[in-house]
């Protein structure tokens, strides 16, 4: 937890005070001109800046117990500032994305979030690809341009949704799933459903196989944080 603590204390000293009114550093993904958060939502509130916190952490490929753990740390700053009669701004800054990326880049190098999101989205992908497999009933999976384009669709609707407003959770999975289903019916209308080529089943798990140690490494992150009794 100390370390934790300096990361957030670095990066408040990063962060403008909202009484200056000087914006804080720009983050990566974020425009020079981009409008500090509180201009944009409107008031801003704790669950806000934890709703935003924890999508950014999410999107920036930073693992599960650390977005836990940040957003403990987060929430108890959050808790003694509303205590000694302070706004959320004057803990995060005017704009919360630019706080929270910079507390992403001090916790988790960004190299670091690259692979751990390049192995993270094939195993995504695998699992899908295994599923229909399942569904078919078969060991060859035929590969058509409507499905390409079905996972296509939902792996950016899934980004886009995140990047926004956090978790999909199963109304978002609904609406991703069935803009794909649309889109992928599109397209077997325009091009036909052809075979591009076949996959065979294990093809498909090593699709698995680099995000594996990632997804090991979290489940077991959760259960040891997950009280007993």
């Amino acid at each position: 937890m100390t370390s934790t603590t300096n990361e957030f204390s670095a990066t408040t000293d990063k962060s403008t005070d909202a009484s200056t009114g000087i914006k804080a550093p720009t983050p990566d993904g974020v425009g020079q001109g981009a409008a500090p958060e509180a201009e944009s939502g409107g008031t801003l509130t704790r669950e806000r800046v934890l709703a935003v916190c924890r999508s950014n952490w999410e999107y920036r490929g930073v693992d599960d117990a650390s977005v836990r753990e940040m957003l403990a740390e987060l929430t108890a700053h959050l808790e003694e500032a509303a205590a000694a009669g302070r706004t959320p701004q004057d803990v995060v800054g005017p704009d919360v994305k630019a706080f929270a990326a910079a507390w992403a880049r001090a916790r988790t190098p960004l190299l670091q979030r690259a692979l751990r999101m390049a192995a993270l989205a094939p195993l995504a992908l695998g699992a899908l690809l295994l599923l229909t497999h399942l569904l078919d009933r078969s060991l060859v999976l035929p590969v058509e341009a409507p499905r390409v384009a079905f996972y296509v669709v939902l792996a950016a609707a899934a980004v886009a949704w995140e990047t926004r407003r956090g978790n999909l959770g199963f109304r978002g999975w609904v609406i991703a799933g069935m803009s794909s289903l649309v889109i992928s019916q599109l397209i077997s209308w325009g091009i036909g459903d052809d075979p591009l080529f076949h996959l065979p089943l294990w093809g498909t798990l090593l699709f698995l196989l680099p995000g594996l140690p990632y997804a090991v490494h979290d489940i077991r992150a959760k259960r040891a944080e997950t009280p007993t009794g």
